[in-house]
């Protein structure tokens, strides 16, 4: 691409450009290259929205799904830095028009901006995630409510970037992914206006970051039976790490953090302000239980025949494929403050407290009553421990440690707020600790 005015290149052309580690590209999971004929092909991880329990409410469709596997591409798509100019803000249009060229544009004045040129990388291969349904965007993500719904309608006001961020894998062992604020448009280029945070690093680079940027949680322990959250950081469109801003959009940049990378890790986690998405690696997702375990432990939990303590009924957890529906007659209920398993009944009502406010007859504590459903998104779960504990208020069930994770891991919420929230439906957490030890009254026979 022709560039007029005083463009400044940099010498030499990608290394005094590429910021360390910043191996970049862009498309969706197909097989490998390198895959033979009916070989699988290499799985780089997966991407899991938190709140949809395993399937859109909608359904799961194309690229606007709960949860995406990114594969090896059959071509590398990587693009990473290769050219600096510094050029006058009339020619910004022309030097954009070029949709084969990559490029990052940086306005500083009315007069001044400065374009990074980025070339193809034959390494990498780049995913992109945003809002937008154009073809670029490979993970098609929409505004998450809680309770497991997405914003719909025209007064439903999205904050989630239409491209939001860009994940680039390594096509070599060991398939390194790496996360980026800000995705390429349909014109292959990032636009960084006079308005967005941007500024020139020591060695003279350009940096920058999005309107309501992109978080990024590592969890301390991996994401095992012992894990810790970690802390929030925010990260630039070079994949540079940063301390948080004061408020989601303020122009002022936290401070730089040296000793941390943009380097994804099995369980971390990716806000996009407005909905936030898990990395799994492969080898975090064999670990985790399988659709066929989680089958297996409803059944289990179903053959122990628990019984309601008063109305001496059996219940019984639904099938998964009968979905989040009315609750049936054998639905097991819960007291979320003390965790006394019932079946429903219409007494002990508070009403003065609300319509879910019930009174357990057996311990005599107040709070919300509500139907149990099994947490069916297995790459949410820790271990493959047995559902024996329930999320307050919303009632989903998974195991002990999944549960006071969760629990204790805060989620971005609006401009400069965090909460715990149930990871099945993206419930805000209530009560002492979030969750609750559910106790079953076994068949008295």
């Amino acid at each position: 691409m022709v560039l007029e005015g005083n463009p400044e290149v940099g010498s030499p052309r990608t290394s005094d450009l590429q910021h360390r580690g910043n191996k970049g590209s862009c498309v969706l999971s197909s097989p490998g290259e390198d895959a033979q004929p009916g070989e699988e092909p290499i799985k780089y991880g997966e991407l899991i929205v938190l709140g949809y329990n395993g399937c859109l409410a909608s359904g799961d469709k194309g690229r606007r799904r709960s949860r995406l596997a990114l594969s090896r591409r059959p071509h590398a798509n990587g693009v990473k830095p290769d050219v600096m100019h510094h050029i006058s803000t009339p020619l910004v249009s022309k030097a954009l028009s070029n949709r084969g060229q990559h490029s990052i544009s940086y306005t500083l004045s009315r007069s001044h901006s400065v374009i990074v040129e980025y070339t193809h990388d034959s390494d990498t291969d780049m995913f992109q995630i945003g809002r937008s349904t154009e073809n670029m965007i490979d993970f098609v993500v929409t505004d998450t409510s809680p309770g497991g719904g997405a914003a719909e309608g025209p007064s439903a006001q999205s904050t989630i970037s239409r491209y939001a961020c860009r994940i680039l894998c390594d096509r070599r062992p060991p398939y390194t992914a790496r996360i980026y604020a800000a995705g390429f448009d349909a014109s292959s280029n990032i636009f960084l206006g006079e308005r967005a945070a941007k500024w020139r690093t020591p060695d003279g680079l350009m940096d920058g970051l999005t309107t309501n940027g992109v978080l990024v949680m590592h969890p301390a322990g991996g994401f095992s039976e012992d894990s810790a959250p970690g802390v929030w950081r925010e990260i630039s469109v070079c994949g540079n790490v940063y301390t948080l801003r004061d408020s989601r959009s303020a122009q002022q940049r936290g401070k730089l953090v040296e000793n941390e990378s943009n380097v994804l890790q099995d369980g971390s986690l990716i806000d996009l302000c407005g909905a936030t998405l898990l990395w799994r690696t492969p080898a975090g997702l064999l670990r985790a239980p399988t659709l066929k375990q989680l089958e297996a432990q409803r059944q289990e939990a179903n053959a122990a025949r628990p019984q309601c303590p008063v109305g001496l009924s059996t219940l019984a957890f639904p099938s998964p494929a009968r979905g989040r529906t009315a609750p049936d007659k054998q639905q097991p209920w819960v007291y979320v403050r003390c965790g006394h398993v019932h079946g429903y009944h219409g007494w002990g009502c508070r009403r003065e407290r609300g319509p879910q406010e019930r009174e357990c007859p057996l311990c005599r504590l107040v709070g919300p009553y509500v139907p149990l459903w099994l947490g069916q998104e297995a790459g949410l779960c820790l271990d493959p421990g047995p559902p024996s504990h329930a999320f307050a208020p919303c009632g989903h069930v998974c195991s002990e440690k999944t549960a006071r994770y969760w629990a204790q891991t805060p989620l971005p919420h609006g401009t400069h707020a965090f909460h715990a929230a149930c990871p099945f439906c993206g419930a805000w957490l209530t009560g002492e600790h979030g969750c609750v030890r559910l106790i079953f009254q076994g068949p008295l026979d």
